[in-house]
Protein backbone atom coordinates (compact mmCIF):
# COMPACT_ATOMS: atom_id res chain seq x y z
CA UNK A 1 0.00 0.00 0.00
CA UNK A 2 2.51 2.66 1.06
CA UNK A 3 5.18 1.46 -1.35
CA UNK A 4 3.39 1.33 -4.69
CA UNK A 5 5.86 3.14 -6.95
CA UNK A 6 7.71 4.67 -3.98
CA UNK A 7 11.12 6.05 -4.92
CA UNK A 8 14.03 3.98 -3.62
CA UNK A 9 17.71 4.78 -3.24
CA UNK A 10 20.35 2.05 -2.91
CA UNK A 11 23.67 2.92 -1.28
CA UNK A 12 26.38 0.37 -2.05
CA UNK A 13 26.64 -1.53 -5.31
CA UNK A 14 28.79 -4.51 -4.53
CA UNK A 15 27.62 -7.93 -5.63
CA UNK A 16 24.72 -7.96 -3.17
CA UNK A 17 23.87 -4.25 -3.42
CA UNK A 18 23.68 -4.44 -7.20
CA UNK A 19 21.34 -7.46 -6.93
CA UNK A 20 19.10 -5.56 -4.49
CA UNK A 21 18.98 -2.50 -6.73
CA UNK A 22 18.23 -4.68 -9.74
CA UNK A 23 15.31 -6.38 -8.00
CA UNK A 24 13.84 -3.04 -6.93
CA UNK A 25 14.28 -1.57 -10.39
CA UNK A 26 12.69 -4.63 -12.00
CA UNK A 27 9.78 -4.18 -9.59
CA UNK A 28 8.95 -0.85 -11.21
CA UNK A 29 10.17 1.53 -8.53
CA UNK A 30 12.04 4.72 -9.45
CA UNK A 31 15.54 3.77 -8.32
CA UNK A 32 18.56 5.92 -7.57
CA UNK A 33 21.93 4.29 -6.98
CA UNK A 34 25.21 5.40 -5.47
CA UNK A 35 28.55 3.72 -4.93
CA UNK A 36 31.86 5.09 -3.74
CA UNK A 37 33.63 3.51 -6.74
CA UNK A 38 32.63 5.11 -10.03
CA UNK A 39 31.24 2.85 -12.73
CA UNK A 40 29.61 0.29 -10.44
CA UNK A 41 26.16 1.60 -11.33
CA UNK A 42 26.56 1.72 -15.12
CA UNK A 43 24.64 -1.50 -15.80
CA UNK A 44 21.77 -0.37 -13.56
CA UNK A 45 21.68 3.06 -15.16
CA UNK A 46 21.45 1.35 -18.55
CA UNK A 47 18.31 -0.40 -17.23
CA UNK A 48 16.73 2.85 -16.08
CA UNK A 49 18.21 3.71 -12.69
CA UNK A 50 19.41 7.21 -11.84
CA UNK A 51 23.01 7.68 -10.77
CA UNK A 52 23.64 10.06 -7.84
CA UNK A 53 26.94 11.88 -7.61
CA UNK A 54 26.99 11.89 -3.80
CA UNK A 55 25.37 10.45 -0.70
CA UNK A 56 23.24 13.51 0.09
CA UNK A 57 21.91 13.65 -3.45
CA UNK A 58 21.16 9.93 -3.34
CA UNK A 59 19.34 10.09 -0.01
CA UNK A 60 17.32 13.13 -1.08
CA UNK A 61 16.14 11.23 -4.19
CA UNK A 62 14.53 8.29 -2.38
CA UNK A 63 11.73 7.99 0.15
CA UNK A 64 13.22 4.60 1.05
CA UNK A 65 17.00 4.33 1.42
CA UNK A 66 18.42 0.80 1.19
CA UNK A 67 21.97 0.41 2.50
CA UNK A 68 24.27 -2.53 1.76
CA UNK A 69 27.92 -1.73 2.40
CA UNK A 70 30.95 -3.32 4.07
CA UNK A 71 30.22 -2.98 7.76
CA UNK A 72 27.95 -0.86 9.90
CA UNK A 73 30.67 1.65 10.69
CA UNK A 74 30.63 2.50 6.98
CA UNK A 75 26.83 2.48 6.91
CA UNK A 76 26.67 4.86 9.86
CA UNK A 77 29.30 7.16 8.35
CA UNK A 78 27.38 7.40 5.07
CA UNK A 79 24.05 8.04 6.75
CA UNK A 80 25.53 10.68 9.02
CA UNK A 81 26.92 12.34 5.91
CA UNK A 82 23.33 12.71 4.67
CA UNK A 83 22.55 14.94 7.65
CA UNK A 84 19.12 16.57 7.59
CA UNK A 85 18.31 14.92 4.28
CA UNK A 86 17.47 11.80 6.32
CA UNK A 87 14.48 13.55 7.88
CA UNK A 88 11.29 11.83 6.79
CA UNK A 89 13.20 9.06 5.03
CA UNK A 90 12.95 5.34 5.72
CA UNK A 91 16.30 3.56 6.05
CA UNK A 92 16.37 -0.18 5.38
CA UNK A 93 19.85 -1.23 6.39
CA UNK A 94 20.88 -4.61 4.96
CA UNK A 95 24.48 -4.42 6.13
CA UNK A 96 26.09 -7.24 8.15
CA UNK A 97 27.40 -6.59 11.65
CA UNK A 98 26.73 -7.12 15.35
CA UNK A 99 23.50 -6.29 17.15
CA UNK A 100 25.08 -3.36 19.03
CA UNK A 101 26.44 -1.91 15.79
CA UNK A 102 22.97 -2.11 14.26
CA UNK A 103 21.43 -0.31 17.23
CA UNK A 104 24.01 2.46 16.87
CA UNK A 105 23.07 2.96 13.22
CA UNK A 106 19.37 2.96 14.15
CA UNK A 107 20.01 5.62 16.79
CA UNK A 108 21.96 7.77 14.33
CA UNK A 109 19.07 7.59 11.85
CA UNK A 110 16.49 8.43 14.54
CA UNK A 111 18.56 11.42 15.68
CA UNK A 112 18.28 12.81 12.16
CA UNK A 113 14.53 12.31 11.91
CA UNK A 114 14.52 9.09 9.88
CA UNK A 115 12.76 5.76 10.41
CA UNK A 116 14.74 2.53 10.61
CA UNK A 117 14.36 -1.11 9.71
CA UNK A 118 17.20 -3.61 9.74
CA UNK A 119 17.34 -6.65 7.50
CA UNK A 120 19.55 -9.74 7.62
CA UNK A 121 19.86 -11.33 4.18
CA UNK A 122 19.90 -15.13 4.20
CA UNK A 123 20.78 -15.78 0.56
CA UNK A 124 23.57 -15.16 -1.92
CA UNK A 125 23.24 -12.42 -4.53
CA UNK A 126 21.69 -14.62 -7.26
CA UNK A 127 18.95 -15.61 -4.79
CA UNK A 128 17.72 -12.06 -4.21
CA UNK A 129 14.04 -11.85 -5.16
CA UNK A 130 13.54 -15.62 -5.14
CA UNK A 131 10.27 -16.81 -3.53
CA UNK A 132 12.23 -19.14 -1.23
CA UNK A 133 14.75 -16.51 -0.14
CA UNK A 134 14.58 -15.07 3.38
CA UNK A 135 15.42 -11.69 4.82
CA UNK A 136 14.82 -11.32 8.56
CA UNK A 137 13.70 -7.82 9.60
CA UNK A 138 13.62 -6.04 12.94
CA UNK A 139 12.81 -2.48 13.91
CA UNK A 140 9.79 -0.40 13.00
CA UNK A 141 6.65 -2.50 12.49
CA UNK A 142 5.03 0.46 10.75
CA UNK A 143 7.86 0.64 8.19
CA UNK A 144 7.74 -3.12 7.68
CA UNK A 145 4.01 -2.99 6.94
CA UNK A 146 4.02 0.24 4.95
CA UNK A 147 6.79 -0.88 2.60
CA UNK A 148 6.11 -4.61 2.44
CA UNK A 149 5.80 -4.43 -1.37
CA UNK A 150 9.39 -3.23 -1.69
CA UNK A 151 10.60 -5.79 0.85
CA UNK A 152 8.88 -8.64 -0.97
CA UNK A 153 10.81 -7.74 -4.11
CA UNK A 154 13.95 -8.80 -2.23
CA UNK A 155 12.74 -12.11 -0.80
CA UNK A 156 9.62 -14.26 -0.70
CA UNK A 157 9.94 -14.65 3.07
CA UNK A 158 10.32 -11.32 4.87
CA UNK A 159 9.21 -11.70 8.52
CA UNK A 160 9.44 -8.98 11.15
CA UNK A 161 11.04 -10.83 14.07
CA UNK A 162 11.29 -8.01 16.64
CA UNK A 163 10.80 -4.31 17.20
CA UNK A 164 14.41 -4.20 18.47
CA UNK A 165 16.50 -3.42 15.36
CA UNK A 166 19.40 -5.55 16.60
CA UNK A 167 17.51 -8.86 16.71
CA UNK A 168 17.44 -9.62 12.98
CA UNK A 169 21.22 -10.08 12.86
CA UNK A 170 20.98 -12.54 15.76
CA UNK A 171 18.54 -14.62 13.71
CA UNK A 172 21.05 -14.61 10.89
CA UNK A 173 23.91 -15.57 13.18
CA UNK A 174 21.82 -18.41 14.64
CA UNK A 175 21.19 -19.84 11.17
CA UNK A 176 24.83 -19.46 10.18
CA UNK A 177 26.11 -20.95 13.44
CA UNK A 178 23.87 -23.98 12.94
CA UNK A 179 25.04 -24.23 9.33
CA UNK A 180 28.75 -24.11 10.19
CA UNK A 181 28.34 -26.69 12.93
CA UNK A 182 26.53 -28.99 10.51
CA UNK A 183 29.06 -28.46 7.73
CA UNK A 184 32.04 -29.06 10.02
CA UNK A 185 30.49 -32.27 11.35
CA UNK A 186 29.65 -33.47 7.86
CA UNK A 187 33.08 -32.71 6.46
CA UNK A 188 34.77 -34.51 9.35
CA UNK A 189 32.50 -37.49 8.65
CA UNK A 190 33.39 -37.24 4.95
CA UNK A 191 37.10 -37.38 5.84
CA UNK A 192 36.58 -40.57 7.89
CA UNK A 193 34.51 -42.20 5.15
CA UNK A 194 36.90 -41.17 2.37
CA UNK A 195 39.84 -42.59 4.28
CA UNK A 196 38.11 -45.96 4.13
CA UNK A 197 37.36 -45.52 0.43
CA UNK A 198 33.62 -45.02 0.95
CA UNK A 199 31.99 -42.59 -1.49
CA UNK A 200 30.35 -39.78 0.44
CA UNK A 201 27.51 -39.59 -2.08
CA UNK A 202 26.67 -43.24 -1.47
CA UNK A 203 26.70 -42.64 2.29
CA UNK A 204 24.15 -39.83 1.86
CA UNK A 205 21.82 -42.12 -0.06
CA UNK A 206 22.06 -44.95 2.46
CA UNK A 207 21.81 -42.64 5.49
CA UNK A 208 19.04 -40.42 4.12
CA UNK A 209 16.51 -41.39 6.79
CA UNK A 210 18.65 -40.89 9.94
CA UNK A 211 20.12 -37.67 8.54
CA UNK A 212 16.66 -36.29 7.76
CA UNK A 213 15.58 -37.14 11.31
CA UNK A 214 18.25 -34.82 12.73
CA UNK A 215 16.29 -31.68 11.85
CA UNK A 216 13.21 -33.17 13.51
CA UNK A 217 15.00 -32.99 16.86
CA UNK A 218 15.40 -29.21 16.77
CA UNK A 219 11.86 -28.25 17.92
CA UNK A 220 12.12 -30.46 21.01
CA UNK A 221 15.62 -29.13 21.78
CA UNK A 222 14.34 -25.57 21.39
CA UNK A 223 11.45 -26.32 23.76
CA UNK A 224 13.83 -27.76 26.38
CA UNK A 225 16.09 -24.71 26.13
CA UNK A 226 13.16 -22.27 26.37
CA UNK A 227 11.69 -24.09 29.41
CA UNK A 228 15.05 -24.83 31.05
CA UNK A 229 14.08 -28.49 31.51
CA UNK A 230 16.57 -31.04 30.24
CA UNK A 231 15.83 -34.41 31.88
CA UNK A 232 15.04 -37.12 29.33
CA UNK A 233 14.32 -40.85 29.46
CA UNK A 234 16.04 -41.49 26.14
CA UNK A 235 19.19 -40.23 24.43
CA UNK A 236 20.74 -38.83 27.61
CA UNK A 237 24.26 -37.43 27.66
CA UNK A 238 25.67 -40.57 29.24
CA UNK A 239 24.55 -42.48 26.16
CA UNK A 240 26.15 -39.97 23.81
CA UNK A 241 29.59 -40.14 25.44
CA UNK A 242 30.69 -43.64 24.32
CA UNK A 243 29.79 -42.92 20.69
CA UNK A 244 31.66 -39.62 20.73
CA UNK A 245 34.68 -41.37 22.25
CA UNK A 246 34.53 -43.99 19.50
CA UNK A 247 34.56 -41.29 16.80
CA UNK A 248 37.49 -39.51 18.43
CA UNK A 249 39.50 -42.75 18.72
CA UNK A 250 38.67 -43.74 15.13
CA UNK A 251 39.82 -40.33 13.92
CA UNK A 252 43.16 -40.58 15.73
CA UNK A 253 43.73 -44.11 14.49
CA UNK A 254 43.33 -42.91 10.90
CA UNK A 255 45.44 -39.78 11.34
CA UNK A 256 42.36 -37.59 10.88
CA UNK A 257 41.99 -34.37 12.87
CA UNK A 258 40.17 -35.26 16.10
CA UNK A 259 39.70 -31.71 17.38
CA UNK A 260 35.98 -31.56 16.54
CA UNK A 261 34.92 -34.86 18.18
CA UNK A 262 37.28 -34.17 21.09
CA UNK A 263 35.61 -30.83 21.66
CA UNK A 264 32.22 -32.54 21.75
CA UNK A 265 33.57 -35.27 24.04
CA UNK A 266 34.93 -32.70 26.48
CA UNK A 267 31.60 -30.82 26.59
CA UNK A 268 29.60 -33.98 27.27
CA UNK A 269 32.08 -35.38 29.79
CA UNK A 270 32.13 -32.12 31.74
CA UNK A 271 28.33 -32.01 31.89
CA UNK A 272 28.21 -35.61 33.15
CA UNK A 273 30.79 -34.77 35.81
CA UNK A 274 28.49 -31.96 36.97
CA UNK A 275 25.71 -34.50 37.49
CA UNK A 276 23.81 -34.08 34.24
CA UNK A 277 24.32 -37.54 32.75
CA UNK A 278 20.57 -38.20 32.55
CA UNK A 279 19.84 -34.92 30.77
CA UNK A 280 19.43 -34.43 27.04
CA UNK A 281 22.04 -32.87 24.77
CA UNK A 282 20.25 -29.54 25.13
CA UNK A 283 21.76 -29.25 28.63
CA UNK A 284 24.99 -28.16 26.92
CA UNK A 285 23.42 -24.78 26.18
CA UNK A 286 24.58 -23.86 29.69
CA UNK A 287 28.19 -24.26 28.58
CA UNK A 288 27.71 -21.74 25.80
CA UNK A 289 25.84 -19.35 28.07
CA UNK A 290 28.72 -19.12 30.53
CA UNK A 291 30.70 -15.82 30.49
Amino acid sequence: MGSARVSVTVLGLGEMGAALAGAILDGGHPTTVWNRTAGKGDALVAKGASQASGVREAVAAGRVVVVNVKGNSVARELLETAGDDLRGRVVVNLTDGTSDEVREVAAAVAERGGEYLHGQIMTIAPGVGHPDATVFYSGSADVHERHRQVLRLLSGHAPLVSDDPGVAVLYGMAVHGTMWGLLNGFLHAAAVLSDEGVEVGRFLKEAESPLAALSMFLPSIADEVDRGRFATPYGALRHHLPSIEDLARESRARGIDDELPEYSRALVAAAIERGHGDDSYSRLVEHFRRP
